[in-house]
């Protein structure tokens, strides 16, 4: 079976078949890099605020984004209509969740004691223990009643927990952990769930009904509202990440509603198990496995005319342990953005390719940009802080309206963000309006500058080819949970 997946891998890969790259797409991601050059140039040359052009270009293209994510989203504004619910005389879906652990016997309970207390149960648990070394085996077996099965091997079910079983693996990554578990459980769907995310007692309910009544469905994204700990820092990153992720995912549902949704979040996403296997599974050599398969089943849709769908469901929610501190949130950062590159490269073939419809024609030529937007954004910041001290004010102080009308602009999209995202969701305890406001009016001169830090350290990583990420500290679920964990970042 193992076999089987590799070669599926292999016959869906464009990492191990390249294909030839269109002149589109060379154009398209040349372009971005020629534009910042020569916008950039300008600051040497030009007086007034033109020679700021690339953080101008910055602007404008943010701005174009948001217009567009705020007029997709605007459907929110409707009264919330009932969820469409799967014919009596059809049977649901069966679920399995597939829980990969490294090292993280501190938060697996919690994350185990939600999906018990699911209103509609998983008819399996699979913990996929990817070579922990550290209490997981006498968590499993004392507290569980699970029996050691031996490397590589699957246990027989839990006698206290029914649907519970421990997948017992050699260190290989969370990816490969994926795989082994994906081969191991027998259900038509599956959910992934990290050991540091929390489930709200509807997730699986929502997961099953959302596969059970679109046949297209392959992938779908729950709604995460991130927890770090009770430190100053803590508190400080969560309050910027609340709002992010707000709008983060009130964009992935604008692009969803224009057919281009690439982005799950592997710490709480749903499969069919089915799609997955035909397309190989997940890929060990990337660093963003989550990300880079859902653009292998686009690919694979388009390729075979299949109509495949991926959503994002505002009705399956949990909670997740998110970075804490600067060192932890550049760490992560640093990971997603080199990942984003190695997808956005091996995928390269489908930027600007009518084939790939809206997706390679809209979405694709956008992550074209989002490659060099941190950078732009970076070197828009330096000049201004060298203008500044250089005192070239007639340079300053036009750049600074355009900054303040542009805070404007975000401050009007984060409250309806927010807004939106209470309509979609319902949950109204997550987030404030006049916390959003902060968030907005402060994020331009911390919070940004720190996540363009990670990509551009991002950068470097794809650029060395680097693959190790050091430890990573949990601080939000383990805290609340009255545990600590230190777990290796996968």
């Amino acid at each position: 079976m193992k076999n089987t997946l590799e070669e599926a891998l292999l016959r869906t890969s464009p990492r191990l078949v390249p294909p030839r790259t269109p002149i589109a797409s060379i154009v398209i991601h040349l372009g971005v890099m020629v534009l910042w050059f020569v916008l950039f140039a300008r600051a040497f040359f030009l007086q007034g605020v033109v020679a700021w052009s690339t953080g101008i270009a910055y602007v404008i293209y943010d701005t174009v984004l948001l217009v567009f994510v705020a007029w997709q989203a605007r459907v929110l504004l409707a009264p919330r209509r009932a969820a469409v619910n799967v014919a009596a005389d059809t049977p649901l879906p069966t679920l399995g969740v597939i829980v990969a652990a490294h090292n993280e016997a501190a938060v697996l309970p919690i994350t185990l004691d939600a999906l018990f207390a699911q209103t509609r149960a998983p008819q399996q648990i699979v913990i996929a223990d990817d070579g922990s070394t550290d209490g997981t085996a006498a968590l499993l077996t004392q507290h569980y009643g699970l029996v050691d099965p031996g490397e590589g091997q699957l246990s027989a079910a839990s006698p206290r927990y029914p649907t519970l079983r421990w997948l017992k693996l050699a260190h290989g990554g969370k990816a490969r952990a994926l795989n082994a578990a994906l081969l191991a459980i027998a259900t038509d769907t599956v959910m992934t769930v990290d050991a540091d995310t929390l489930l709200e007692p509807d997730a699986c309910a929502a997961m099953t009904e959302a596969f059970g009544s679109e046949p297209e469905l392959v992938a779908a994204a729950g709604l995460l509202t991130p927890v770090c700990g009770k430190s100053l820092s803590g508190r400080f990153f969560q309050w910027f990440q609340t709002y992010e992720y707000i709008r983060n995912f009130i964009s992935r549902f604008a692009w969803m509603r224009a057919d281009s949704l690439l982005l799950v979040s592997g710490a709480f996403a749903g499969f069919r198990r089915e799609a997955v296997m035909k397309v190989g599974g997940f890929d060990p050599h990337c660093l963003v496995e989550d990300y880079e398969l859902i653009h292998r089943l686009r690919r694979y849709s388009a390729h075979e005319n299949l109509g495949w769908d991926v959503r994002v469901l505002g009705t399956a929610r949990a909670h997740t342990d998110a970075p804490g501190t600067l060192t932890s949130f550049l760490r992560q950062r640093r990971r997603w953005f080199a990942g984003f590159l190695q997808t956005q490269y091996w995928y390269r073939d489908m930027t600007g390719n009518r084939r790939y419809g809206k997706l390679g024609l809209m979405m694709l030529p956008v992550k074209a940009f989002d490659t060099v937007q941190p950078i732009y954004g970076l070197t828009a910041f330096a000049l201004l802080v060298g203008f500044l001290f250089d005192g070239r004010f007639t340079i300053v102080l036009p750049v600074l309206a355009v900054i303040v009308g542009k805070i404007a602009i975000d401050l009007a999209f984060h409250l309806f963000s927010v807004h939106l995202y209470r309509r979609w969701s319902g949950d109204r305890t997550s987030s404030s309006f006049g916390m959003a406001l902060l968030a907005a009016i402060f994020e331009p001169f911390s919070f940004q500058l720190m996540r363009h830090s990670g990509a551009a350290l991002g950068w470097l990583h794809f650029l060395l080819g680097r693959r190790k990420w050091g430890v990573q500290q949990r601080t939000g679920l383990a805290t609340a949970g009255n545990r600590e964990s230190t777990a290796p970042t996968r």
